[in-house]
């Protein structure tokens, strides 16, 4: 059951339903009167297909909001307005929606929407944690644009993160129950000293948008997770944390045995420094010499021990001669499939939240997928994967 209230984040509602439909779900709608202003019922109710509710009575028919409560499997509240929230935290019921929340003996999830200053405000995280202490599951707000036009803390999560909480949450099986996955992410920072080391820009929001996206197949994924920074979702994923290109190497070979899967997609750093200082280096002269040493190719060392029954994945970020190269490391490397990304794309690579990439296999077939949403391009690599395996 989806209940809508008034937020100009009601529009994500209707890909929020038609995303949970395609999902096999059956999705009834709940809508307050200030949540008809900001999008309409008939949408909604083409998209859910099933009438959408918003009065108790309405012509003469009584919405018995304690069936409703105890008809669904989950309830998620999608936007969550200031207005709603407090009405909840209090026990207010002047509503269909606060009705059936009310009457409600299913799990109920919460996905708050509002500008920056309201969601700070004292009452506001009072009225969240009186929520959560009643067993009500929050699902974070996002830092982006909001509709005021500042940028910060408020924003809804958007409709593929809510689907893919519900779905985790209700345990819903996938193509890849059964299955193990190990994955990596972000870079690897090799030290010169206490302060200073040898990284790069990956993000990591790739790669653990793959491990996610296993996840949300049904595979039991293990993440190794470099260095990075931000708010990421890894509440389904087993995750080990590292440092060095050392680090993540001795934990790929560690559980690569265990694993029917496995996607390298971590930015991992081809040298280190061949002596660390243990204390910080001053500036004694004009130049400072380094002496790096390779690391251990974890991706090579991989494919070597690879069997029969696990598909191996790597990563290519290139600046030239991209196809070219991404082909010779996917013979070189032993691996299955291939993932070419380029740094000549437009809004592609470290740093962004799109990604555009290419995906060649041992079989000679390559597939090319424009830009799109990191999480987007995620679902098309374990498409990949999952085709692969299966041919």
């Amino acid at each position: 059951m989806v209940g809508i209230t008034g937020s100009i984040a009601a529009y994500k509602s209707a890909l929020l339903v038609r995303g949970l439909v395609k999902e096999g779900a059956e999705v009834r709608v709940i809508m307050t009167a200030a949540a008809r202003d900001f999008i309409s019922s008939l949408t909604l109710s083409t998209l859910s297909k099933n009438p959408v509710l918003s009065e108790i009575f309405e012509e003469d028919e009584w919405a018995n909001h304690v069936m409703l409560g105890r008809w669904a499997d989950m309830m998620i509240i999608a936007p969550l307005s200031c207005n709603t929230l407090a009405k909840m935290a209090n026990g207010l019921c002047d509503n269909l929606l606060l009705s059936i929340y009310l009457s409600a003996t299913c799990p109920v999830a919460v996905a708050p929407a509002m500008d920056e200053d309201m969601w700070k405000h004292p009452s506001t995280k009072e009225n969240i944690t009186t929520l959560a202490a009643r067993g009500n599951l929050v699902i974070p707000v996002e830092d982006g644009e909001l509709a005021s036009g500042l940028i910060g803390e408020g924003r809804m999560a958007e409709p593929e993160t809510i689907i893919r909480f519900i779905t985790g949450y209700l345990g819903r099986p996938g193509v890849l129950k059964g299955k193990t996955a190990l994955v990596t992410a972000g870079p690897t920072y090799e030290h010169l000293d206490p302060v200073r080391f040898i990284g790069n820009h990956s993000s990591g929001k790739m790669g653990v948008a793959v491990a996610n996206e296993l996840a949300d197949r049904g595979a039991d994924v293990h993440l190794v997770l470099g260095p990075v920074e931000g708010d990421f979702d890894l509440s389904r994923l087993t995750v080990t944390n590292v440092k060095s290109a050392a680090e993540m190497y001795q934990a790929c070979v560690e559980r690569f045995k265990e694993a029917d899967i496995a996607v390298m997609a971590a930015a991992v750093a081809d040298y280190s420094p061949v002596d660390y200082s243990g204390e910080k280096i001053k500036k004694t002269g004009e130049e400072l010499t380094l002496r790096l040493s390779k690391t251990k190719d974890i991706l090579k060392s991989l494919g070597e021990t690879k069997t029969g029954r696990q598909v191996l994945v790597g990563f290519a970020l290139e600046t030239h001669n991209e196809e070219e190269n991404a082909l010779k490391k996917l013979k070189s490397k032993n691996a299955d499939l291939i993932v070419l990304n380029s740094l000549n794309d437009k809004d592609a690579g470290f740093g962004f939240d799109t990604n555009k990439v290419t995906v060649f296999n041992r079989k000679g077939e390559k597939q090319v997928f424009g830009t799109k949403n990191k999480k987007e391009i995620a679902k098309d690599i374990v498409d990949c994967i999952i085709r692969y395996a299966d041919a």
